[in-house]
């Protein structure tokens, strides 16, 4: 988790909202003190109502659908065409 709030090239300090469901991922430490540091709002989605998080999910399901067709040899190819993809 550390990695991809490393990895954000924006200045945290401009971001004002950070949307989750209510995943066991996102219940940490990390997050609740990178979100408190930059003064960050927490939202998360509606408890029991899969239709919240419908966007995320269409993208996730696209990117595991059309994207990952093989396997990537480190982290770095993967970020590389995962940015490919996106752009």
């Amino acid at each position: 988790m550390y990695q991809a709030f490393a990895s954000i090239q924006k200045d945290l300090r401009k971001i004002q909202l950070f949307h989750t469901d209510r995943g066991s991922e996102f219940k940490n430490k990390l997050i609740d003190e990178v979100l408190e540091t930059f003064e960050i709002q927490r939202s998360l989605s509606m408890k029991g109502c899969p239709y919240d998080n419908a966007v995320a999910e269409a993208i996730f399901k696209i990117i595991k659908t059309e994207f990952i067709k093989g396997c990537f040899n480190n982290l770095g190819d993967l970020t590389k065409e995962l940015r490919d993809y996106v752009y």
